[in-house]
């Protein structure tokens, strides 16, 4: 049946009647490894989707990343949690297990954390691949629910969304016997281009190390707009990486200037700020749009959405700058809260204490508001765009790819 009825808008093909027209064989059409293959829509989370092109060459990546980032073994029974429509679902749900010979789980159901665990029971799951919201969401059900289904054959766990705050790492010790291996990569890289790896010491917190044939960088800007690498520990500026992997997207649908304002000097800049630590670590600090200017400092929402995380409480938190006259920004916190757990003006001195001892009077926030749920996109990452905007009373702006059920304040200081 038609998804909508009445006209389609001019030049559109209607899906169904296509299909319906089509022939029951088909030819595949010769391609080269740079002919397009995947066109793969940004998450919507710093504005309007961008569509990334990738080219079949992206295959090698997901085939090599699916062994190094997922110690993929040709044995495993492998669930990568992502929708299949989405950039992690593509590659690593679809094209990295079917290229390593691996038995792949795709499931159609929205998310339940019994389900969840039973799956992880029934199938006898060994690499589990998911995202951050997730774990959070299996952490508010109780570690006696994970323990109430036998995961002893997984073997290996990962995440990759968003950052994965150290107590959601630790909590996989707990629950499954594994830490998860927080990686990261963009829409715009195409696959996995830096992990906490399975042979190497996890950094809770931490991206983890470029794979084999990554170059990445700390970077800044000069005053003629040239590309300066930072070389010393623990600087914070760009991630950049140098451009030439086989799955590094070739251009933006439709919008050529905004594909080529992502490189400089022969990087890519990926738009995070990050750190690097003597051992080669890559930290995440935040999305440039993202990182807060309060009272000379320069402050990550990842850093105090994990110190907020790790108060009993807390299930979600959400982090942004508000403008402030003498301050330039203050920072304010919307949080949802764990099962047990009632907003409060008790609890709400409670955090903003707990987050002052742990931060420091200029780090921490000076409000925070509690909501039922945080506005997520479809593939679980936090809008905080959108919350800003609500709480400036700007537009919205695109939310076509923001998740269905979104929370409103309850209360707030």
């Amino acid at each position: 049946m038609p998804d909508e009825e009445g006209p389609l808008p001019r030049g559109t093909l209607d899906f169904h009647e296509a299909m319906a027209r089509a022939e029951d064989r088909y030819t595949i059409v010769a391609t080269a490894p740079e002919d397009p293959a995947l066109l793969h829509f940004t998450s919507g989370t710093k504005g309007t989707p961008k569509g990334a092109i990738h080219v079949h060459e992206a295959v090698v990546a997901h085939h090599v990343t699916g062994i190094l980032a997922l110690d993929l073994h040709p044995d495993d029974i492998f669930w990568c949690t992502a929708d299949p429509g989405w950039v992690t679902g593509t590659p690593y749900g679809l094209i990295a297990p079917l290229t390593n010979g691996v038995t792949s789980i795709l499931d159609a159901g929205e998310f339940a954390a019994e389900r969840w665990w039973r799956i992880l029971h029934d199938e006898g799951v060994t690499v589990w691949y998911t995202a951050p919201t997730a774990i959070r969401m299996l952490m508010r059900a109780g570690t006696e629910l994970a323990r109430s289904f036998d995961t002893s054959r997984l073997r290996f766990a990962a995440s990759v969304g968003e950052p994965l705050n150290p107590e959601a790492i630790e909590w996989g010790r707990e629950a499954i016997g594994h830490p998860f291996h927080d990686n990261w990569w963009q829409t715009e890289t195409g696959g996995i281009v830096i992990a906490n790896v399975a042979a190497v010491e996890i950094r809770p917190g931490s991206m983890g190390k470029p794979l084999p044939g990554v170059e990445a960088a700390i970077v800044k800007r000069d005053a003629e707009g040239r590309v300066e690498e930072l070389h010393e520990p623990d600087q914070q500026g760009e991630l950049a990486l140098r451009a030439g992997w086989p799955s590094m997207f070739r251009s933006y649908w439709n919008a050529p200037d905004r594909y080529a304002a992502c490189f400089a000097d022969g990087w890519y800049l990926t738009g995070d700020l990050a750190r690097r630590d003597a051992d080669g670590y890559y930290w995440f600090v935040g999305c440039k749009d993202d990182v807060i200017k309060t009272s000379g400092h320069l402050v990550g929402p990842f850093e105090v959405e994990s110190v907020l995380l790790e108060h009993p409480a807390v299930a979600e938190a959400g982090v942004i700058g508000v403008p402030d006259r003498s301050v330039y920004e203050i920072i304010k916190a919307f949080v949802s809260l764990a099962p047990g757990h009632e907003p409060g003006d008790a609890l709400l001195r409670e955090l903003l204490g707990f987050a002052r001892r742990r931060l420091g009077a200029a780090v921490a926030p000076k409000e925070i508001a509690f909501m039922e749920s945080l506005p997520r996109t479809r593939s679980g990452k936090i809008m905080r765009r959108l919350l800003k905007a609500r709480e400036l009373g700007l537009p919205e702006g695109d939310l076509s790819t923001l998740e269905p059920a979104v929370g409103h304040p309850e209360a707030t200081r």
